[in-house]
């Protein structure tokens, strides 16, 4: 499914925007001008990554500083193990869109278990 983000003249160099979907989803705009999309929500605990610090094609989780790579997903730096979702990034006509990821989610456990019927 693709979906409008924002414009692209709206998302400036070394910033994020998140989209409000579930999983939220966000798009980071490198200091170099690539684009990316992964989803939003660390793998280690419920914090937002747009919230996070943008280094070259990396965001570092802003709770306990798990980093993450843009390209991949794969994350470079514990305490989160597992990666986040990719997501393609296309631009018409000066709108940033992104086609979700059909893979899983890879959910922390709090929100894992809450979406599963368990304790919050």
């Amino acid at each position: 499914m693709m979906i409008p983000a924002c414009l692209l003249a709206d998302l400036p160099r070394g910033e994020a925007h998140r989209l409000d979907v579930d999983p939220p989803v966000s798009v980071f705009h490198t200091d170099d001008g690539e684009l990316f999309a992964i989803d939003d929500t660390c793998t280690h605990q419920d914090a937002s990554l747009a919230d996070g610090w943008l280094e070259g094609c990396e965001v570092e989780c802003p709770l306990h500083a798990s980093k993450f790579d843009l390209r991949t997903g794969a994350v470079d730096a514990p305490p989160a193990k597992l990666p986040v979702r990719t997501h393609e990034v296309v631009v018409e006509d000066g709108m940033i869109h992104v086609r979700l990821s059909t893979d899983a989610p890879n959910l922390p456990p709090c929100i894992a278990s809450r979406l599963a019927g368990g304790p919050a």
